[in-house]
């Protein structure tokens, strides 16, 4: 999957996370609520960083980030290794 900003709502709670390769661009918001409501509904402060990018990869559910303009060449790694093909140059 990837996910870019935002991925939010029904999205992540359905299919974005599902993937065998989760992805993302850096800074992006992924979540299922968005940090306010999360806030006010459990009345507790959040972390720094939550629901970006970077804070979901610390916490397992991303494998990488990629700047848009790397995506192509790190996709195609992933399916080259996945596929035992020959890596692209």
């Amino acid at each position: 999957s990837l996910c870019t900003d935002p991925t939010t709502g029904g999205t992540t709670a359905s299919f974005a996370m599902l993937g065998d390769i989760n992805i993302s661009e850096p800074g992006a918001l992924i979540g299922f609520a968005g940090p306010r409501v999360v806030r006010d509904t459990t009345g507790k402060e959040l972390p720094d960083g939550f629901q970006t990018a970077e804070f979901v990869k610390e916490h397992g559910f991303l494998d990488f980030i990629a700047h848009r303009k790397d995506l192509k060449d790190k996709i195609n790694l992933y399916l080259d290794l996945i596929t035992n093909q020959p890596l692209r140059t």
